[in-house]
Order: C-alpha cells, then structure tokens, then sequence
C-alpha cells in the first residue's frame, strides 16, 4: 500500500515540474477544447468522448466480472490450494489464500470506482461541450472562451486521472499474483510495476513523440 500510494502522491508532484503523459495531454486537451469553441459542428468532438467512454465501460464490465472469479475462488479455496501446493514454495494454508483473494477484491472493487466514476465525469465533459457557446456567439469575449476551455479540459483531465487509478489497479492487481507463489515473488513484482509505470509515464517513445508533435510551442505550459 505505501509502494502504491506513494508512487501516485510522486507521479502526481513530479508531472507539476516536468512533462508527462498526463501534464502533456492536459495540453492538448486545452487546445481541444479551444479548437472545439470555433467549431460549428461539434459531433467528432462528442463521437471522441464516447470513444473513451466505451473503453472505460469494457474495463468496469471486466472488473465486475473479476469480482465474480474472486468470490467463485474462495468458495472452491481447496481445489485452488491443491493447485498452488504444486508448484515450488507455493504451500499455504487455507487462511493466507483467503487473505490474498480478499486483498484482490478490494483491489478491483477500488479499480470498478474509479472506472465508474471516470465515466460519470466524461459524461459532465459532455454536457460542458453541449453548453459550449456558439462559435459566433458575439457576447462572449476571448477570455471567457478560454476559461470555458480550461474549464472543460480539467474536468476531462480529472475523468482521464481516474481512468488511471483503475488501469494501476489492474497492474498491481498482476503483482499481488506473485504473492501466491512467495512473498520474494511478491515484492519483486511490486517494484517492477512501479518501474514500468514510471518509465512510461516519463521516460516512454510515446511521451517523446507527443511533445515533439508541438515542438517547443509546449514548453509554455498552457497554465502560466
């Protein structure tokens, strides 16, 4: 829990210093709404909302469907213990297996709240685009454009961050499983999610290539 935990408070101070995945795509997200107010036809916008939104709603689905597993595993705990007596260093008792499952359903109940609650908040992006002014709309100033911009892309910044929280629930959710077999095995596993989501999140192609989309006119962040 501190390995988890403590590496969300970091990713979250360190992506207010330095360029991220998520620091890099609230930029863009600026500019997608902004690029959204002078827009006529709004539907891509909406179509692309609902692309994300379908993409949260298989992972919420697959996270009730785990749930089940998980609950179906500790009624059939013996033939699952048999199974794990198997394998080197994999003896345990009834006790430590019902502790691990129990510890994989808090996890995924954890990943289906923020699955959840990503969706409720692409769903309230989606009622700010609707209540968007008109592009020619005379009565509102550049200004009030751009806060309604800001505005709108925090909230998809928000619904984005808790999309995150699910998927890291689903990595660490993958290194419990280690757990099974030893506790060595366990926080090794541990250690290795969190150096794959840092490097990621900070040091992947794919950051280097949404920044060099922009060149340097992302070096000004879109909050100063």
């Amino acid at each position: 829990m501190i390995t988890w935990a403590g590496y969300t408070v970091f990713a979250r101070r360190k992506a207010k210093v330095t360029w991220s995945l998520s620091s890099s795509l609230q930029w863009y997200r600026v500019e997608w709404m902004l690029c959204m107010l002078q827009r006529d036809m709004r539907m891509p916008d909406a179509a692309i909302i609902g692309n994300l939104e379908r993409v949260i709603g298989f992972f919420a689905s697959t996270s009730i469907l785990i749930l089940a597993g998980l609950v179906t595993a500790l009624s059939a705990n013996k033939a699952a213990i048999e199974v794990l007596s198997s394998l080197p260093f994999g003896e345990q008792t009834a006790e430590q297996f019902e502790l691990k499952i129990l510890l994989l359903v808090l996890i995924f109940i954890f990943a289906f709240f923020n699955f959840t609650w990503s969706l409720r908040q692409y769903s309230f992006a989606n009622v700010l685009m609707g209540a968007a002014p008109p592009a020619d709309a005379d009565d509102i100033t550049e200004e009030e454009r751009r806060r309604f911009a800001i505005s709108t892309a925090k909230v998809i910044d928000q619904a984005g961050h808790s999309y995150n929280y699910g998927l890291r629930s689903y990595y660490f959710a993958m290194a419990v499983m280690g757990w099974f077999i030893h506790p060595v095995l366990f926080i090794a596993c541990y250690l290795m999610v969190v150096w794959v989501l840092y490097q990621r999140e900070f040091r992947s192609r794919t950051l280097q290539a949404i920044l060099a989309a922009k060149g340097r006119a992302m070096e000004q962040r879109w909050d100063k």
